[in-house]
């Protein structure tokens, strides 16, 4: 994967705080940082880092106290709340470690939600979600509940729930958090397959290392500032 010059993403001297007075915390302290088309990133740092509101940020949950978010070029923190949300239906997509999957409805249902939310009609949105689940292995799954699927079984939903909507960047949180060590390799191989292949920018948090290693590229977060930003063998290796 080339990864173009001009940044998707870039924060300028980002800080948040919350609270006021005596119980004022700074979350993140002037961070600066720049993510590439292409590319596919791990967050580390331990609780309390940043490495969490920095990913809020990104995916337009949150808005800095100062500085500036611009994503392809576009102020993010000058837009209004529905501009955000437009922002982040067409342009990103999210996995989290707790699945976050609808338990009543199928498989195949549950990958539409974000093209039910962009207006798309019935049968486009239903075409669509059956080969977004294809993709991630699930083919003949479409009409089973959550209940009726093994852990990794429901990560690969949310997964083609993410990338059904064909987002420029996939955000995922601790997307391994909740495997074992065989389905988190799969699922990692998967991500890695995406970036490779269908040239979506990852961004994920994980404390685990050997799942870091999985990127391109990792961003340690300490005391609210990015404290090491390095390639790793992959990155070095393109």
């Amino acid at each position: 994967m080339t990864i173009t010059e001009r940044p998707i993403i870039e924060l300028r001297g980002i800080r948040k705080v919350y609270g006021e007075g005596a119980a004022e915390m700074v979350a993140l302290h002037n961070v600066d940082l720049k993510i590439y088309r292409g590319e596919f990133v791990s967050v580390m740092g331990p609780s309390g880092s940043g490495k969490s509101t920095c990913m809020n940020i990104l995916g337009c949950l949150d808005i800095p106290t100062s500085g500036s978010y611009f994503f392809q070029d576009v102020e993010v923190n000058t837009l209004s709340r529905n501009q955000r949300a437009l922002l982040r239906r067409h342009y990103l997509g999210f996995v989290f470690q707790g699945f976050n999957l609808l338990s009543r409805t199928s498989a195949l249902e549950n990958v539409e939600l974000p093209l039910i939310y962009r207006g798309m009609p019935k049968q486009e949105r239903r075409t669509r979600s059956r080969r977004a689940l294809d993709i991630v292995g699930l083919k003949g799954w479409e009409d089973h509940t959550p209940a009726e699927l093994s852990g990794g079984q429901q990560q690969r939903v949310a997964i083609a729930r993410a990338i059904v909507s064909e987002p420029a960047v996939l955000l995922a949180d601790e997307p391994t958090g909740n495997l074992d060590s065989a389905r988190s390799r799969e699922i990692m191989e998967m991500l890695c397959a995406f970036n490779q292949d269908l040239g979506i920018t990852i961004l994920m948090v994980t404390h685990e290392p050997d799942m870091a290693e999985y990127a391109k590229r990792i961003v340690h977060f300490v005391d609210g500032l990015v404290a090491s930003d390095e390639l790793t063998v992959r990155g070095k290796a393109a």
